[in-house]
């Protein structure tokens, strides 16, 4: 069984094209490969920044033949008397069978002629010839580039082919314009340690001719590599490494042969806060810093580079490395010392010479919008007054320190900044940490502000935005959100939940959407619903994503077309959430199964009735003088005793008493519908049919108190 090997040889390419395109291949080349039959016995795609290649073990020397069924024309424009017409040669020429290899076979509609062909299976080698421009040509990424004079494209000039099937070179060119690369059996080895070109006799050989010329090829061995030279040059320091996942990733993606190199930086720059360094040797540089402990940001004044270059010469690159850091942190020492000469309320003047958007004016602008938002915030969950002027002064000052010579260097800093400098100007603890909160979460997975100041500054923040932005008709679109609206949304959701904040959003965005178009009277009148429609749509999204609920309960819990429901969500988020959160929970339990059949059965035939969906009260609903059958009695008597129930559940959000009481209801119901003493809901005397509909409609409102049950899709 041969093994296939195609390695494509590049100039340095992008580290996140190398990651990225290794994925790609993992999941097109065997798709292609099972398209054409070719079976394997495994598939290894290696990648670093000057090669991308792949190697396929175990496949066959050719397909195996097959049989294919083919359909001609109807039988009665092939034969004639029983002789064959032209049409039955042409379709035998076209298909190379003898007349005598045609049926006629009947089907739906009519007799038609067929021929079964039997394919010969092709061989393996002409097969991979014609895929391995498919698996170049199909490979996506930012950045592609045009090089001599072609028009073929990828992220940097390909240099090279190896394309070997077991020892034979398989025959593939790529053509840009006067620019031709042939495949051949030469790869080369590292630019510096190995310059010289390396033969790969046999495909099975890659890997280790390419370890022997100084490349590790593997990706997942260089990033063990990589770990495990950075934990053990930081313990020889007396510290502990501190990598990232994302440092990490991309610095395996940044060397062939990685080699850890130690560089010392000044401890004067240890005045600087952490983070600062930590931007500066990870951001900028793409260095490990080095902690004093695991579990606190002190550092210690080293940090570690893996290299690509020659380990003898480890001195001389560290050495430059230090030139860079030093200049870089002493930088960083001069923007700290100045932006603390004066107070951080200092620099609020500065802000109005800085745009937030061409047509929303100055981020002076929106800080008093800002604090507009958080003080109707502050009002609407009653926050004490020795509280709210924590909350102003932090909106007031959120956004400060964009204007600071600091975060103008290294706008990473924002609000870690101005929480220093905050502190260094005799704000309150609060305040600071507000500051630095009100920009959480930066992105999926991210922290969540802890602090209620900060909660209610970056919810105010975020609210800005959103309605800022959509108030100029700037709507996400696809995969288009230039602005984070979708972030922002699913932010707000997410700290109200986390905080069991009980912020009615639905009456909060129309008294920000009011304001906002008090000031701009163009504004588009729909403006407030696309607000409420962008915000259930996240909702729904966190929901099921996030939560793990079905997306019926969730379609149950926020409805669907039910201006009620969705009304009622957006006033009482925690609400919405808990309710979803335990319709998926006596899902689980099977608890829903004990009254999803009579609550749904009741909803769906009450939707014929008129009885307006909030009723509750019995006595006012349905006349029990109509009744003609004790089932219709026993039915009223036992929404009679729901009734408080429902209320209390209403109060207490104790949504299982509901399902309880539910649950004794539904033997009742039952033997409304199918007992001996059961009734014709539909009756022919339009007062009966009213009463009766009325009485279903009733279960189904107090059932609605929890959820639309006639949006649950059955499961059982």
């Amino acid at each position: 069984m041969p093994n296939f090997l195609l390695e494509l040889g590049t100039e340095e390419l992008p580290a996140s094209f190398v990651s990225g395109s290794a994925q790609q291949w993992q999941r097109l080349v065997p798709a292609t490969l099972a398209e054409e039959s070719l079976t394997n016995d495994s598939i290894n795609v290696y990648a670093t920044p000057r090669r991308l290649a792949v190697l396929v073990k175990g496949l066959p020397v050719q397909q195996l033949d097959r049989e294919e069924e083919v359909k001609g024309p109807p039988a009665s424009s092939a034969f004639k008397d029983g002789k064959p017409t032209k049409a039955a040669e042409g379709f035998a020429k076209k298909q190379g069978v003898e007349i005598d290899a045609l049926e006629v076979r009947a089907t739906d509609k009519g007799d038609f002629v067929f021929v079964l062909k039997k394919i010969p299976g092709r061989m393996s080698a002409d097969i991979l010839t014609e895929l391995v421009p498919q698996w170049i040509n199909k490979l996506e990424g930012k950045r592609f580039m045009r090089w001599a004079d072609g028009d073929l494209k990828f992220p940097r000039p390909i240099r090279s082919i190896v394309a070997l099937l077991d020892d034979t070179v398989l025959p593939i060119t790529l053509v840009s314009g006067s620019d031709t690369v042939k495949s051949d059996r030469i790869s080369q080895g590292h630019r510096v340690l190995h310059p010289q070109p390396v033969s790969i006799p046999q495909a099975e050989d890659y890997v280790e001719c390419l370890r022997a010329a100084c490349v590790e090829v593997d990706r997942t061995q260089r990033k063990n590599q990589i770990k495990a030279q950075v934990e053990a040059a930081a313990t020889k320091q007396g510290g502990y490494a501190d990598i990232t996942e994302d440092l990490l990733e991309e610095v395996t993606d940044l060397v062939e042969w990685p080699n850890a190199v130690v560089g010392k930086f000044d401890e004067e720059f240890l005045i600087l806060p952490p983070e600062v360094i930590t931007t500066i040797i990870v951001t900028n540089q793409r260095y490990f810093p080095i902690l004093k402990s695991p579990d606190y940001p002190e550092l210690l004044p080293y940090f570690i580079t893996i290299s690509n270059g020659d380990p003898a010469k480890a001195a001389i690159i560290a050495a430059g490395n230090e030139r860079v850091v030093r200049a870089r942190l002493a930088d960083g020492q001069f923007f700290y010392k100045a932006d603390l000469v004066k107070p951080l309320e200092d620099y609020l003047p500065k802000l109005e010479k800085v745009t937030f958007q061409e047509d929303l004016g100055t981020v002076r602008a929106k800080v008093d919008r800002l604090c507009k938002i958080a003080s109707l915030i502050v009002n609407q969950l009653q926050i004490p007054e020795e509280e709210q002027g924590d909350i102003a002064r932090a909106a007031l000052l959120c956004k400060a320190d964009l204007v600071t010579q600091m975060v103008y260097e290294l706008p990473e800093m924002q609000g870690i900044m101005g929480q220093k400098y905050a502190l260094a100007s005799g704000e309150s603890e609060e305040v600071a940490t507000a500051i630095f909160e009100h920009y959480l979460p930066k992105g999926a997975g991210d922290n969540l502000p802890q602090t209620l100041t900060g909660q209610i500054v970056g919810i105010a923040d975020k609210l800005d935005t959103l309605v800022s932005i959509f108030g100029l008709g700037m709507l996400p679109t696809g995969s288009s959100d230039p602005f984070a609206l979708r972030r922002a949304a699913n932010a707000i959701t997410n700290i109200i939940w986390a905080a069991q904040l009980p912020v009615n959003l639905h009456n909060l965005l129309a008294e920000i959407v009011a304001e906002f178009t008090a000031a701009r009277p163009e504004t588009p009148a729909e403006l407030l619903s696309q607000l409420y429609d962008f915000f259930l749509q996240r909702i729904r999204t966190l929901l099921q994503e996030e939560k793990n609920v079905d997306y019926d309960l969730v379609n149950a819990v926020l409805g669907e077309n039910d201006p009620e429901y969705t009304e009622r969500a957006l006033r009482d988020l925690l609400d919405a959430l808990e309710r979803a959160l335990f319709l998926q929970q006596i899902r689980n339990n099977q608890t829903l199964d004990l009254i999803y059949e009579t609550v749904n059965r009741s909803t769906r035939l009450a939707a014929q009735g008129d009885l307006d969906k909030v009723e509750l009260e019995p006595k006012t609903a349905v006349k029990p003088e109509l009744f003609q059958k004790s089932s219709e009695q026993a039915f009223y008597d036992a929404v009679v005793q729901l009734v408080p129930q429902t209320l209390l559940c209403k109060q207490t959000r104790n949504y299982q008493q509901l399902v309880d009481s539910l649950t004794e209801i539904a033997p009742t119901v039952s033997n409304f519908f199918d007992g001996p003493e059961s009734v014709l809901v539909m009756d022919s005397d339009p007062e009966i049919k009213r009463n009766r509909l009325n009485l279903l409609g009733l279960l189904r409102n107090h059932a609605r108190v929890l959820a639309d049950f006639g949006a649950i899709v059955n499961r059982f």
